[in-house]
Order: structure tokens, then sequence, then C-alpha cells
């Protein structure tokens, strides 16, 4: 019987384990950590974002800064409908919650990695946890895996190793090209008299730009201890992840906290400051901000909270509009996002062949997850490219 060593065991190597036929090979899973699926556990804040309920392969590329192209035809294939099949036949029932993410019924990514569990204890799969891979050899027509618990021989390896500098080092000393790894999907650093002690305040929709890059993105924004984050944010991180890494996270970026141009948020004010002369400023609620906010931006505008709206003067007015809607912060750092670190950056997608995941490199080998460079915004996306990878290489197998 033919030998598969899959090297880490996280999303991928477990989906493409649980997919293998065992009537046909007999599949080791090698993890260096003492529990699998760590990634899995944490998702979601513990609930575990599966997918996402865009069933489009065409449209689903689009949430992936790098490795949209060669997805196509590996969505073609496999997509999310797909995944939330492959759970429902196990019994497994998900939900389409409103942004589109889709989540286990019970809310737990344990239900999620016990599925994991039973699929493999069922096929007698061996996974040796607290195994470090040292090397990778290539004997013959065969690989060596040395490891802190032996050596292991395989007929094929399937690399799922996540993007760790060690595991990239191991598979460029095979041959494959690396793209340098920067961070994707942070948190910006801003120290501002305006950001300051307004922890948690959130807005609906507000549009972010970076001027000097040329680029701007829009979603829910958030205030946190340390700056900014929320969608509008982690998406123009992960679109930009090389280009901010090239200015050392040291940049200039505008928010527009209303989502509105500056002619539209001023016929605002003006119809407002005529229905309601004589209310204070500081208690006009023109904007869909929170009221902490709202004062906070007529502090910055040195605008007096108890002067009446009839006597703001056009300048004060066209000071709280630019807080409001062209605000410039310096960025002067990044912070990881939650503790579900995504990087760009990996194996070079060239020298993967996205029919099967086989390495053009390397014969036998297959490559899969994080390893590559390939990368997606929040929302299920990431877990999505690896069920969908590990999906073809198993098939692949199944079929030789």
């Amino acid at each position: 019987m033919k030998q598969i060593i899959i090297i880490g065991g996280g999303a991928a190597g477990f989906f493409c384990a649980a997919n293998l036929d065992e009537k046909k090979y007999k599949i080791t899973i090698l993890e260096q950590n003492s529990d699998v699926l760590q990634k899995v556990k944490i998702s979601g804040g513990g609930r575990c974002n599966v997918t996402h309920g865009c069933f489009d392969p065409k449209e689903l590329v689009q949430f992936y800064p790098r490795g949209n192209k060669e997805l196509l035809s590996v969505f073609t294939k496999f997509q999310p409908g797909d995944t939330m099949d492959w759970f429902e036949k196990r019994k497994i029932s998900l939900k389409i919650e409103k942004d589109n993410r889709v989540f286990p019924e019970s809310n737990s990514s344990q239900t999620i990695i016990n599925t994991f569990q039973n699929e493999i204890q069922q096929k007698n799969v061996e996974v040796k946890t607290k195994c470090s891979v040292k090397e990778i050899e290539k004997l013959d027509e065969k690989y060596v895996v040395k490891t802190s618990l032996g050596d292991f021989e395989a007929d094929f390896v399937i690399y799922t190793t996540g993007s760790s500098p060690k595991s990239l080092k191991m598979i460029e000393n095979l041959g494959h090209k690396i793209i340098d790894l920067v961070p994707s999907l942070f948190t910006f650093n801003i120290k501002d008299d305006l950001l300051k002690d307004l922890l948690g305040t959130s807005f609906e929709m507000a549009e972010t730009s970076i001027p000097k890059l040329k680029t701007e993105e829009s979603g829910p924004l958030l205030i946190t201890h340390w700056g900014l984050s929320g969608p509008a944010i982690l998406k123009i991180s992960a679109w930009e992840a090389i280009n901010l890494a090239k200015v050392k996270y040291n940049f200039e970026i505008q928010v527009n906290f209303i989502s509105k141009d500056i002619d539209e948020a001023e016929e605002l004010f003006q119809n407002f400051k005529q229905s309601n002369p004589k209310k204070s400023i500081g208690q006009s609620k023109i904007f869909e901000v929170t009221n902490r906010f709202w004062q906070r931006i007529l502090e910055v505008s040195k605008v007096d909270l108890n002067k009446q709206i009839a006597n703001i003067s056009g300048k004060e007015m066209h000071t709280i509009l630019e807080n409001l809607c062209k605000k410039k912060f310096q960025v002067t750092g990044k912070s990881t996002f939650k503790d579900e670190f995504v990087t760009a950056g990996g194996v070079d997608l060239k020298e993967i062949n996205f029919k099967n995941m086989s390495s053009k490199i390397l014969p036998n080998f297959y490559v899969a997850g994080e390893v590559l460079n390939i990368d997606a915004l929040t929302g299920g996306f990431n877990f999505q490219a690896c069920w969908s990878e590990a999906w073809l290489i198993a098939q692949d197998l199944n079929n030789l």
C-alpha cells in the first residue's frame, strides 16, 4: 500500500486526509504542535467561520488579493456550496449570517474539529503531534521525511504547513521559489486626539483611502485602543500588504467617517440648521455617529458645544465637515488582527499546477493552504481556499 505523508495538521491537511481513499493509501499527518487544527479552533472568535456564502467563482476570487487568477479554476471544481454540502452530508448544520459569513449552527468551532477527527478516525489516519519535521529528502521514487520522532517514508508528500519561515525554508531547500512574507490583514496604529479614549466606537459605513498609493476601500470601521480597525481598514491592509511593508507601515490615511462627500454633508448640516436653529451644536444629531464621537469632532474643531447651531459660522462648519469627511491621520505602525494572523507571500504560484495542486518542481509532491502565496480578506475566504485546494489533491490521488 502506498504511503501518503501530510505535513501540517491544519485546515488543508485535515480536509485532504478526510477526502482521501483509505483503501488505497496509508495516510499519516505530522503536526509539530501538541494540538491539531489550531486556526480552526480560534477562527471567528471560536465559532469557526467555515466559508462565505458566495457561490459564483468569478465573484469569489475578487476577495483574494493574491491568488485570484489561479483560484478561479480551483473554485469552478469546489466552491463554498460544495463545502456546505460536504458538512451537511455529515449531519453538520451550517448557517449563512447577514454578512454572508458561514458558521456551524452550534456556534462552536469544536463541531468542525470533531467532524474532521471522526472522519480521519474512520479512515485510520495516523496523527503524530509534537512531531517537528527537520528535513525532506528525495530518494529515488520516494521521499524520506526526517522528524523529531524519527524518519517516515512517503510515496507522496502533501505539504500544508502554514506560512512559518521554517516551513518555507524547507520547501525552498527542495527547489521551490519563495515570495517574501509580509503581514496581511492588520489594524493601523494611530495616535490622534480625535480617537483618544473612544475605544469601541464604530461606524456602519466609512471610506478609507491612502492617497500616496491611490487606493480606497469602504466598510464598517472601528476605533480601537491602538487606532483604527474594521473591514474598511482590513481590506486596504490586505490589498496593499506589499506596498505598506515597503513604507514600513508609516503613511497617511484619509478617513470619511460618514461616507458622504462634503457637499452632501453640508446640505444636511444647513437643512438641520434651518429646522433647529435654537438647538446647541453639542446636542444636534445631524449625522449617524455616536454622541461621544460627535462631541469629540466639535472639540478638535474648536467649536463650543453649547453654541446654538444658528450661530455656527461658515468657517466652523467647514472645519467640522473636513474632520468628518476628510480627516487625515498619520499611521505609525500595525497590530495583528485578533489571533487570525494572515500573511502574503509563500511558494511562488507559477511553480504549482492548479489542476491538482501538484508541484511542477517535485514529483508526487502537493502543496496547499497558507504556505502558498495566496491570501484573502476576512470572512471565511482563507479557509475556503484550503478546502478547495485540499479537495483537488484528494481527488487527484484517488484517481491515480
